[in-house]
């Protein structure tokens, strides 16, 4: 990140539909080239905050203002915003080089200047030899570049991700996961992101603003939101992780057949990581035992889940150390970093 000057900021946004409310009072500030990913499952409110900054729906109340100016109220011509959709949203009849230039003939840049800029973006995307293909000529993986294309050449002032990478297969996700970041990072764009992926926005982000049911829960680092949640619904979301209600004693946490050391006075909830969590009775911090009642093979690694007292604990072990057969009695141990409290 170049500055952490607030460049964009959502100042209590709220977005209702008759009686339902959308988006709840959000309040978000962006850093200047930072990518910051909205996280939430469906219908929690990321794609109406997007649709906000961009200008495509009006705020019921709130501000947003970029650079220092409040745009809640602006045309979504006149914000120098750029928007990938998650359906790309390309012109079918238009070759990749047209559809990229599209929005600078909009504003009404010149022919050449038109061409050179759009084939310069092209490049950039790495599809320089592809300017004359039709969007049905091109793979997935390459409509989302010429998508991207489009949306940088305008140099816009933020870069708006609407689930870009949700239509592409497994593979391809991946790599262009790491494409789009390390454009993002070469460029200095800032960029809001919105995912109902963990692992998309973990890997690309500099921070995570995790929502629900138009709701900011909690906000910050993929390390810190992983090892340190401050929200059960965080807590839960992020990943394979098991949320026990109970109460802590003289720094030692309990409930229904189970007791963890090292909890802070006040806690009432336990976060167990699902990674970092073993079938092990050495002794630890961690006294839980249980059945194992599910064994699933992922490749490379197993995910295992053991009802105890307390209700079902998720595990996931390395390929390598199998979990013993289904109806086996184990002790549960926790690694460093396996057991947090809320």
């Amino acid at each position: 990140m170049t500055s952490h000057k607030h460049y964009l900021t959502l100042d209590n946004v709220t977005a209702t539909y008759g009686e339902s409310v959308a988006v709840n009072g959000l309040t978000i500030e962006v850093a200047r080239g930072e990518l910051l990913s909205l996280l939430g499952p469906s219908g929690c409110g990321k794609t109406t905050t997007l649709r906000m900054i961009a200008g495509f729906i009006q705020p019921s109340g709130g501000r947003i203002i970029l650079g220092g100016e409040d745009i809640s109220r602006r045309p979504v011509h006149t914000r120098n915003i750029g928007v990938v959709f998650q359906s790309y949203a390309l012109f079918p009849h238009l070759t990749a080089l047209d559809n990229v230039g599209f929005g600078l003939r909009m504003r009404h840049v010149g022919k050449a200047e038109c061409r050179e800029k759009a084939a310069a973006a092209l490049e950039t995307v790495g599809l320089g030899a592809y300017q004359d293909r039709y969007p049905g000529q091109l793979s997935g993986g390459q409509q989302q570049r010429v998508a991207l294309a489009r949306a940088l050449v305008i140099e816009p002032d933020v870069l708006l991700l609407d689930e870009p990478l949700s239509n592409l297969d497994a593979h391809l996700r991946a790599d262009m996961r790491s494409e789009i970041r390390s454009l993002q990072q070469r460029l200095g764009i800032t960029t809001v992101f919105v995912t109902h992926d963990q692992q998309e926005a973990l890997a690309m982000s500099d921070r995570v603003a995790v929502m629900s049911k138009g709701l900011l829960m909690e906000i910050g680092s993929p390390v810190g939101l992983c090892d340190r949640p401050k929200s059960a619904f965080t807590a839960s979301f992020l990943g394979a992780r098991t949320v026990i209600e109970g109460r802590t004693e003289n720094g030692r946490f309990h409930a229904p057949g189970l007791a963890c050391d090292g909890a802070p006075e006040g806690a009432t909830r336990l976060v167990l990581r699902a990674s970092r969590l073993r079938i092990s009775s050495e002794p630890g911090p961690l006294n839980v035992s249980g059945t194992l009642v599910n064994s699933a093979f992922l490749g490379d690694t197993y995910e295992a889940d053991i009802q105890s007292a307390c209700g079902t604990i998720r595990l996931i072990v390395s390929s390598d150390m199998p979990p013993p057969p289904i109806g086996t009695s184990c002790n549960i141990q926790t690694q460093p970093g396996g057991a947090t409290f809320i």
